[in-house]
């Protein structure tokens, strides 16, 4: 964002096109955060046997489809998976890293 100076200090440009794409950005990291979390309780289930091996196949069928889901979304709107991630400074990563 930028100043303006010819309607006072209170008021700024907006770059809605960067505006768009920053808010893209910020739900696909929501999505994705969603879709490791969900991952990872679906393999811990597996890893307790929980699940019947219907179950097991459904629930890889259905990451399979959502990561490539994501991957479809990020290059619809010129974003990497790894553009998704977020520093979280001495916190580390908000994604962690397969």
């Amino acid at each position: 964002m930028t100043e303006r100076t010819d309607r006072g200090p209170s008021r700024f440009d907006i770059d809605r096109d960067q505006v768009g794409r920053d808010l893209v950005s910020l739900v696909l990291t929501v999505v994705e955060l969603l879709r490791q979390l969900m991952e990872r309780q679906a393999i811990r289930r597996v890893e307790q046997g929980d699940l019947s091996d219907e179950q097991v196949e459904r629930i890889g069928e259905t990451l399979m489809h959502l990561e490539v889901r994501m991957t479809e979304l990020c290059d619809q709107h010129g974003l990497r998976m790894e553009d998704l991630n977020l520093d979280l400074g001495p916190l580390g990563s908000l994604l962690p890293r397969d």
